[in-house]
């Protein structure tokens, strides 16, 4: 496969920030009085872009939240005034030598990516404050040795590191509720999968960017970026699994924008294609979605449409389809299955779900589950002075359950 040419950090920054075509970012620029023309970009765009001018390298970091070395661009003598942070222009401390990586041998790629999949392992099982600073510091040694390598080795390191960032990313978002710093992470992952000239993963990542705005409401922002994500998905062999998850991820954010009958029929559609199968298998580091994690998400959906009786056995399908290490998801379903409750006036049967789920959090912590249960204990204000519901809060609040909440 061909490297891919052009500034491609550039491009993934333009893109992250929706900006989808050249003359977008053009347009934002002239909104702040920075006025270039098509070609302007395209140079910036291209292998050796120019050193931008300043009034217009402080719209493009404001823009696109990235300083120049991250955007691509080489900073040239006499232009430290560029707006980078102070840590990245000072000198070294005194009696530090400043070197580069000496080029690297074929054997760092394989040796760096058996690293990465370990941690894609290790997700599952250790907790995220343990697990996340090992994978910032495993992605930031991957940003290091990318630019010591070089023809097929540079292509599977800059994929292995697009995968650090998006683990990275992930547990940001679904473990510890830090969205803008996951979108940032993703940004990162994306300019990675542009120097791996990875379509697939790039897609992946745009999805799970497209979660950013689609759980706070912001619906253009999420279709952006899904749009990205299946434009993407369509320059790979594709399985079919990881179409469906694609619809599934658009499900799940039009669900939090309050359109339950196109997340329906974007899930039926994902069933569809699981059903019909394909001749692709899907990426080894998709280990995310099956067709449990597919009903899960369609539970969770009846749930907000207001079908309460498909939403209770849809999920409890999937309860006792998961398999034996999805903690996590489990908590998710144990939360909703106690929102399915509260909802049809059975405040007992929430409650217990809810605790069956705090019960998991103990010892695999997810943040995206503890919110479930919050959203369960929020539907059970009507009941609050019950006994049920008492108990629930002496565990919720309970020292142990703050603690967590705050350092994990």
């Amino acid at each position: 496969m061909p490297r891919p040419t052009g500034n491609a950090r550039l491009r993934a920054a333009r893109l992250a920030a929706g900006y989808r075509s050249q003359q977008d970012l053009i347009d934002a620029l002239a909104r702040r009085g920075v006025n270039v023309g098509i070609k302007q970009v395209q140079r910036w765009e291209s292998e050796t872009p120019p050193w931008p001018y300043p009034e217009a390298r402080r719209a493009l970091q404001e823009l696109l939240g990235q300083d120049m070395e991250q955007l691509g661009f080489e900073r040239r003598p006499g232009t430290t005034e560029s707006g980078l942070s102070p840590a990245r222009l000072a000198p070294p401390a005194r009696g530090a030598v400043r070197t580069r990586n000496a080029t690297q041998p074929a054997s760092v790629a394989s040796d760096y990516l058996a690293v990465t999949r370990a941690h894609r392992q290790l997700y599952w099982s250790v907790a995220p404050a343990t697990l996340h600073p090992a994978v910032v510091a495993h992605a930031g040694l991957g940003e290091a040795l990318l630019p010591a390598t070089a023809g097929q080795t540079h292509q599977t390191l800059a994929a292995a590191l697009a995968e650090s960032h998006l683990l990275a990313g992930r547990i940001e978002f679904f473990d510890q509720r830090a969205p803008d710093r996951a979108r940032d992470t993703w940004v990162q992952a994306l300019q990675a999968a542009g120097e791996a000239d990875d379509p697939l993963l790039g897609s992946a990542i745009l999805a799970h960017m497209a979660f950013v705005p689609g759980w706070s409401g912001d619906r253009l922002a999420a279709s952006e970026r899904m749009i990205a994500a299946r434009t993407y998905a369509r320059r790979a062999p594709a399985s079919a699994e990881f179409l469906a998850w694609l619809d599934a991820v658009e499900a799940e954010c039009e669900t939090r924008c309050g359109n339950t009958r196109t997340a329906l029929n974007l899930i039926a559609h994902g069933e569809d294609v699981l059903a019909a199968g394909g001749a692709y298998a899907s990426p080894e580091w998709m280990d995310w979605f099956s067709v449990v994690r597919l009903a899960a998400f369609k539970g969770n959906t009846e749930l907000k449409a207001g079908r309460l009786p498909q939403a209770r056995e849809t999920l409890l399908r999937a309860l006792a389809d998961l398999p034996a290490d999805s903690d996590k998801q489990c908590t998710v379903i144990l939360g909703d299955l106690g929102a399915v409750e509260a909802a049809a006036s059975n405040p007992e049967a929430a409650a217990e779900y809810a605790l069956r789920a705090l019960d998991l959090l103990e010892t695999h912590w997810y943040a995206t589950g503890l919110e479930r249960v919050r959203d369960v204990r929020r539907a059970l204000v009507p009941w609050q002075h019950e006994r049920c519901v008492r108990d629930l809060d002496d565990r919720l609040y309970g020292w142990g359950s703050v603690v967590s909440a705050l350092t994990n």
